[in-house]
């Protein structure tokens, strides 16, 4: 593994990591109503491109933490649309 590819996947499993407390607390307490639904849907967008490009440019560090965020972050659209 190259050193940049070592960066990648330290940041990327940062921010990826930075959804799960969100997810935790959407879960525990059946509610979602602080998490706009708007951004979600944006976001959710974003990063489902983000894993395309990653895909395209054969990127593991890009690929990986953008198909973990997107699982995350639709679970908690998923949770949101159920508690609302």
């Amino acid at each position: 593994m190259k050193n940049i590819d070592l960066l990648g996947f330290i940041a990327a499993t940062l921010t990826t990591i930075a959804f799960v407390p969100q997810l935790i607390k959407t879960w525990q307490t059946k509610s979602a109503g602080d998490v706009s639904f708007l951004m979600l849907l944006t976001f959710c967008t974003g990063v489902f491109l983000w894993l395309l490009y990653g895909i395209f440019i054969q990127s593991w560090p890009v690929i990986a933490a953008n198909f973990l965020t997107l699982i995350f972050n639709l679970l908690i659209l998923s949770l949101k649309i159920r508690y609302e």
